[in-house]
């Protein structure tokens, strides 16, 4: 997972992350997470944040073999 692209994608929004917790039903802390990198969320929990954030999977998530 690359938390650069769902945080660049989510201040490109103008969301902070409370913001987007709130769109995604998650706590503050784990969007900050997801965002170092240091917590890798389920499938459901990626499909809401790309819902909120109005990017796909492949857009936020995917990761090239050169990452």
């Amino acid at each position: 997972m690359h938390q650069n692209r769902v945080k660049k994608t989510r201040l490109e929004r103008g969301l902070t992350q409370q913001q987007l917790a709130d769109l995604t039903k998650v706590t503050r802390q784990t969007i900050g997470l997801i965002e170092l990198d240091k917590y890798n969320p389920t499938l459901s929990l990626c499909k809401k944040i790309c819902y909120s954030l109005d990017k796909t999977l492949d857009e936020l998530f995917w990761e090239d073999e050169n990452e």
